[in-house]
């Protein structure tokens, strides 16, 4: 099954509009620009707004717009982050006694959740994430002038945490708990360690091959679990957009469409033909 890769990104893309990085050990950068690979939702990165190279291209265009003078912008951490797609549900978590972890009372994050049977579901859990993202209203109307970005996919925010949990359902109508034990030792800030380590790991119920977790026991923001994809809306659509009033550089930006057909419950593209007397209708 090549593309339940593929399923778990667009489940997860449904409920939130945000796209997954299927390794989050390994960056995805704010500003970063490319294409999606169709079998498998990645972003092949071609460059980055950020880097001297796209500078000197802004240089050679005439535009006056400094990228070092506004670079990303960064939130404050929130406590957890759930996402689940519309058939996971969250259960009372119940344990029986035979069950015995040390610190699941206590611990930073746990659950249960419920999957529909016959379907696939997606469930994605990040612990005190932060965001960082492209400074809003400053940038993006220009950038929408450059040509090196006119059909490509533009990451706009990124979340970042020290421990996640991905999982994607079976099918079989599975109820899986996951708890987060032990308390991460979080950084003041991103990319600052906070010093010493802790006894601290994800448990789970399950040894399905499609979970995945990880924790950084020294608490650094070292996980990119999930990021925000835009692309350039046509010339016609921002014609009309400026008629509009208080309408802004960012709105000429919109949540990108996968390049995928709807997919199938294993991730295969569902194909959208028409039988022959139907065709002949139109």
């Amino acid at each position: 099954m090549p593309y339940l890769q593929r399923k778990y990104v667009d489940l997860i893309r449904q409920v939130s509009s945000k796209w997954v990085n299927w390794d989050p050990p390994i960056p995805v950068e704010v500003g970063a620009y490319g294409e999606v690979e169709r079998e498998t939702g990645e972003l092949r990165v071609e460059g980055n707004i950020y880097d001297p190279d796209f500078q000197a291209e802004l240089n050679k265009l005439g535009f006056a717009l400094r990228m070092d003078d506004h670079p990303p912008q960064e939130g404050g951490a929130e406590e957890e982050f759930i996402l689940a797609s519309k058939g996971a549900k969250r259960v009372d978590l119940s344990l029986g006694p035979a069950v015995g972890v040390a610190g699941l009372a206590t611990a930073s994050i746990k659950g249960q959740w419920q999957f529909e049977h016959g379907k696939r579901d997606a469930l994605l859990i990040m612990y005190c994430p932060r965001v960082k993202y492209i400074p809003r209203d400053v940038i993006l109307d220009t950038l929408y002038k450059v040509p090196k970005l006119r059909d490509k996919w533009l990451v706009t925010s990124v979340h970042v945490c020290p421990a996640f949990s991905m999982y994607l359902s079976n099918k079989s109508g599975e109820k899986v708990s996951l708890a987060l034990v032990g308390q991460v030792p979080v950084a003041a800030a991103p990319g600052i360690t906070a010093g010493g380590e802790a006894s601290i790991g994800w448990w789970s119920d399950t040894h399905a091959d499609l979970l995945r977790k990880a924790c950084d026991k020294a608490g650094t923001y070292c996980y990119t679990p999930l990021y925000t994809l835009k692309r350039r809306i046509g010339w016609v659509q921002r014609l009309f957009r400026q008629e509009e009033t208080e309408v802004k550089g960012d709105d000429f930006w919109q949540d990108a469409v996968p390049p995928w057909d709807p997919l199938g419950e294993d991730g295969d593209e569902d194909s959208l033909e028409m039988d022959t007397e139907d065709a002949d209708e139109f």
